[in-house]
């Protein structure tokens, strides 16, 4: 990988995907239908577990 480059990883799939460089890593999981409402940030899988079920995408759109 270099700047500038995307990796798709299949829903599902098991990734490897690690930063072994000195600037921060940025990773982005898209996926659909919505799942939570629109700017929600979770900065780990504990946080989100724990705040799924008041964040839950309630059906409102914010476009």
């Amino acid at each position: 990988m270099k700047e500038d480059f995307a990796v798709i990883v299949p829903a599902g799939a098991r990734h490897n995907v690690r930063n072994t460089g000195d600037s921060p890593l940025r990773f982005y999981t898209l996926y659909g239908p919505p799942e939570h409402k629109d700017r929600v940030v979770h900065r780990t899988t504990e946080e989100s577990e724990a705040r799924h079920h008041i964040e839950e995408w309630d059906g409102a759109t914010t476009e």
